[in-house]
This record gives C-alpha cells, structure tokens and sequence, in this order.
C-alpha cells in the first residue's frame, strides 16, 4: 500500500489526485490552507491545515508523518497560485513574490522534507505539478511563468541528486484544466485584455491542436500512472498533459 502526501489535496487537481490514489487502495495524507475546504473531504484522510511556505509547519507535519506512517512513499508537491495578472511593467513586486513563493518555495521544502525519508527506504516518487506555462512564455503571467520554469528546473535536479537512491521526480504540465481556479483566470485575464471571458475561453481551447480543455481527473491519472511501477524508469521528465498547447498566447 502506498503512502502519498498531496499538497493543495483538497480541491481541484489536488483532489482529483487524492481521490485516485485513495480508489488505488493508498493511505492519502492531503495538506491545504483552506480549512473550508479540508473539511469536506473524505474522514479516512489524513489532513492538515498548512500555509506550503510555512518552514516550521512543515517540518512539523513529517515529524508526525515520520512517526505515524514510518516513511512516504510520493510525494505530489502541487500547491500552486495563479498570482496576478497584468503587463510585466504593471506587475506588483509583492504579488510577483508570493506566486513564486506558494508554487516554487513551497515545492522546494517539501522536497527538503521528503528526501530523507524516500532516501532511507531506498525508493520514492516526487511529481511536481507544473504547467504548460513552464513550457513556454505566457503573456500578462509573469510571475506564474517564472515560477513553473523554476519547478520543473527544481525537478530535474531532485531527478539528478535523488535517483541514485531509487528515487524519481518527473513533472506535470497541465494546460487549461476545468474548474474555479482556471476561471478566475479566464476572468482576470478579460478583464486584462478588455474583452469577455467567453472569449478567452475560446482563445485558450483553440490555442490546442484538440480544441479542448483538460479535466482534473487527466491530471490525477498521469500522477497515477507516474507514481507506479509501470513507470518505475521514469524520471526527470516533464509530461504535459493539455491537449497538445500549440499556442500559449490565446487570442481573442
């Protein structure tokens, strides 16, 4: 049976990743900062209240890991803001901070905090959620930009130091996933370019060679399939999953 601690596992693809690993039959421990939404989740999970950029909690919540499961068997680092949207010379320096800090330092210290016990056991599995956005440039985004090019450099060195320990670290790339998150940005980003949110939304499915947009549930999937012994020589990779993004400047 796995052990699989999730980052932002309380809604949207964190979630999804939850559910499909606890259906797999794994022991689920989800991390969130939005205590609402941490307690509509099933009651057979583990949980915590965690701010991912908190140091002290972290370390808290694997010295009660350690103890109570013994080691963790993948970690899925997949806290993640969309931080602000504007033109790089309206960006606020303090919104550009906080998106890199919630999706890159946050992934950093868990991995800090993973490593030790994945090196004990002799095995392991870090998946990073990134983003299409970490493949290519994305206007009016900046930070998140930044931030998810980062990631997936912070997974090709964890794939590097870790894999002679039996560990593997390989990165997600979504593109446009269903759900609330992306549709604040489809709202911030009309209101950025001065046109409708249906006319983003238009823009960003037709900027895929499959005119689509993705479901959390792909996403849980990959994290699925990457976790498991089927892809037990796979590491370092970074994996979109998004319809195949042709253009990642939607026009609209």
């Amino acid at each position: 049976m796995q052990q699989v601690l999730i980052t932002a596992g309380a809604s949207g693809i964190g979630r999804a990743m939850a559910e499909g690993f606890a259906a797999s039959g794994a022991d689920v421990w989800i991390v969130d900062a939005d205590a609402d939404a941490l307690a509509s989740c099933p009651s057979e999970w583990r949980r915590d209240c965690i701010d991912v950029t908190d140091e002290a909690a972290i370390a808290a919540l694997f010295t009660r890991l350690a103890n109570e499961w013994g080691g963790l068997d993948v970690l899925c680092a997949n806290a993640g803001i969309a931080g602000p949207t504007a033109l790089i010379e309206e960006q606020p320096l303090s919104g550009f901070r906080r998106c890199v800090s919630v999706n890159l330092d946050g992934a950093f210290l868990f991995t800090r905090a993973a490593a030790p016990l994945m090196k004990r056991a002799g095995k392991g599995a870090i998946l990073y959620t990134s983003s299409t956005a970490g493949l290519y440039g994305y206007p009016n985004r900046a930070p998140y930009a930044a931030a998810k090019w980062a990631v997936n450099g912070l997974m090709k060195t964890a794939a590097m130091e870790l894999g002679p320990f039996g560990i593997r670290a390989n990165a997600i790339c979504p593109g446009a996933v269903e759900g609330p998150r992306m549709e604040g940005v489809l709202q911030r980003e009309a209101a950025a370019k001065g046109t409708t949110r249906d006319a983003i939304y238009r823009g960003y499915a037709s900027g895929t060679s499959m005119r689509t947009f993705i479901q959390a549930e792909e996403i849980a999937n990959m994290a699925l399939f990457l976790a498991s012994d089927a892809a037990r020589h796979v590491s370092g990779q970074i994996i979109a999953v998004d319809g195949h993004t042709e253009n990642p400047d939607p026009k609209v």
